[in-house]
């Protein structure tokens, strides 16, 4: 199951382990199970401080395994096999499990501890989803913090007869005592703030007695990193407040055009990102978004969701963009109900299923081609009267027997019964006819929408949204300055990005230095 150069890595990550982990297995005669039990004996074989238990006819979900520690009451358990993206899920909860320190702030670890009732999770994922991690370890962690928190993390994958009857369409999916909690993406600290009202309020508190910044990063993608970082090399005193850390990058698949980087995964770039502004000066504040930007003549002031207001002599903006919606009848009221946007994380959950994805471009026939390989069939909708993807792409979608391409249709509507979607409504643009397509899922693949909404009336913006720049990245405030894909610079690229994040810092230390230098007359007086 792990090849040689993975078990020496695993064998070295389990060293770290302190106190003994017993593991109970609950299994059946299925090949998914013998799949686990090949896993836990691995486990075991890799580290003496690993026991491992089998039952059967156990009342949990058959296949999968607890972890626990003697004199620990731990509640947490894999339903299913913790491999692709969840198996670094895997190796934290053993680590933690295992008496290992997680690298969290202590203030978040004693929250979570402080919690004082009894609270039940259950997480759907799926192996090939990117986002799910993050909400898998956030949800094991607490689990091994509090003996209260129960967490159960289940690959839908392996319990299909479960997704169906809860009517999980999306992942990741989170129920707290059996309603739903959440889904998509979260990070510990917003689990947090939404099991604890009153964080809100001290997390605010905490950013207004923030002393005021030389420069203030809005925004935490690669335009946004490299802003903070470039900075930070300067000396002078440098904030970052991003929504989420990573951006849109964190949805990203796969990445094979970063210079000198062959191939990596969204997160994993994310990640490292993350961890070079932190080898530096930058005050992170994560999980903030700003809602209003306010010129002043000393100070630029930067009002935050929660109520704290930050301060700085000089803004960069890099406030990225979002999947562009269709903005149909029936599309929000059935997102994450069979209306996605990621056909990487979702597309599992459509297994044997006819879809639809919206957009000829790069990613809506990548989306077509990586779902044939899962779904039934996909009717692939461009709106355009040819597609718009590079010609190897097209090549590849039109070989596939069960996928159809529909041009010069335009979306109308969303169909639904009130749960979940049953069709699309479409039309041909040449002759004005009405069709209707019977399907499960609808993947949406048309494009970008930049987060600038919140900066209409305080800076220029294009008519599709974008901040207006210059070459050096100015926008038509003095100190304030912009990058990325929130900007007017054309391609919008991750390379370009962070090129565009380092020149908009070294044009706003360059407005720094020019602003703050003394004048011909002060000179001459001295």
């Amino acid at each position: 199951m792990l090849d040689e150069t993975l078990r020496t890595q695993l064998k070295a990550y389990l060293e770290k382990v302190v106190r003994p982990i017993e593991i109970t297995a609950s299994v059946n005669d299925s090949a998914k199970s013998r799949e686990m039990s090949d896993l836990l004996a691995v486990l075991a074989e890799l580290c003496d401080k690993i026991s491992v238990v089998e039952t059967s006819g156990h009342r949990e979900r058959a296949p999968s395994f607890s972890l626990n520690s003697p004199g620990h009451a731990i509640q947490l358990r894999f339903a299913g096999v913790p491999m692709g993206h969840e198996f670094t899920s895997l190796v934290l909860a053993l680590l933690q499990v295992g008496g290992h320190p997680p690298r969290t702030e202590q203030a978040i670890l004693d929250q979570i501890r402080e919690l004082d009732s009894d609270l039940s999770f259950e997480t759907y994922f799926s192996l090939s989803c990117q986002n799910c991690p993050d909400v898998v370890q956030a949800l094991n962690l607490m689990a091994v913090l509090n003996p209260r928190i129960k967490h159960v993390a289940i690959d839908g994958g392996v319990f299909p007869a479960e997704v169906s009857s809860r009517k999980v369409m999306s992942v990741p999916t989170i129920y707290l005592n059996g309603e739903v909690f959440a889904q998509g993406r979260m990070e510990l600290e917003e689990i947090m703030a939404k099991l604890d009202a009153a964080s809100g309020d001290r997390a605010a508190k905490r950013l207004n007695e923030r002393a005021p910044f030389d420069v203030l990063v809005i925004g935490g993608g690669p335009a946004g990193a490299a802003a903070a970082i470039y900075a930070a090399r300067k000396g002078i005193r440098t904030g970052l407040a991003a929504e989420r850390f990573g951006g849109q990058v964190l949805d990203t698949m796969a990445i094979e055009n970063f210079i000198s980087v062959r191939h990596t995964e969204g997160p994993h770039f994310a990640g490292a990102l993350e961890g070079h502004v932190k080898d530096y000066d930058v005050d992170v504040m994560n999980l903030q978004r700003a809602e209003r930007l306010v010129p002043g003549e000393q100070f630029v002031s930067v009002e935050l969701a929660n109520g704290a207001t930050l301060q700085s002599k000089t803004v960069i903006l890099s406030t990225g963009a979002r999947w562009r919606q269709m903005g149909v009848p029936g599309e929000n009221q059935y997102r994450n109900r069979g209306v996605a946007y990621c056909p990487h994380c979702d597309g599992p959950l459509f297994k044997g299923k006819r879809v639809a994805v919206i957009g000829g471009g790069n990613s809506g026939v990548e989306a077509a081609i990586d779902l044939a390989n899962v779904v039934s069939h996909v009717t692939l909708i461009e709106f355009d009267n040819k597609l718009r993807a590079d010609d190897v792409l097209q090549r590849k979608v039109r070989s596939l027997a069960n996928v159809d391409i529909r041009l010069s249709a335009k979306t109308m509507e969303v169909l639904g019964d009130g749960q979940k979607v049953t069709g699309l409504v479409y039309e041909n643009r040449i002759v004005g006819q009405r069709h209707t397509l019977a399907l499960e899922g609808i993947f949406v693949q048309i494009g970008l929408l930049p987060n600038t909404e919140w900066l209409k009336g305080t800076v220029d913006l294009s008519s599709r949204g974008e901040i207006i720049v210059d070459h050096h990245g100015k926008t038509n405030v003095p100190g304030i300055f912009a990058a990325g894909d929130c900007t007017t610079v054309p391609y919008k690229q991750i390379v370009i990005a962070v090129g565009e994040g380092a020149k908009a810092s070294l044009a706003a230390f360059d407005h720094l230095v020019r602003t703050s230098a003394p004048d011909d007359e002060a000179v001459r007086a001295a």
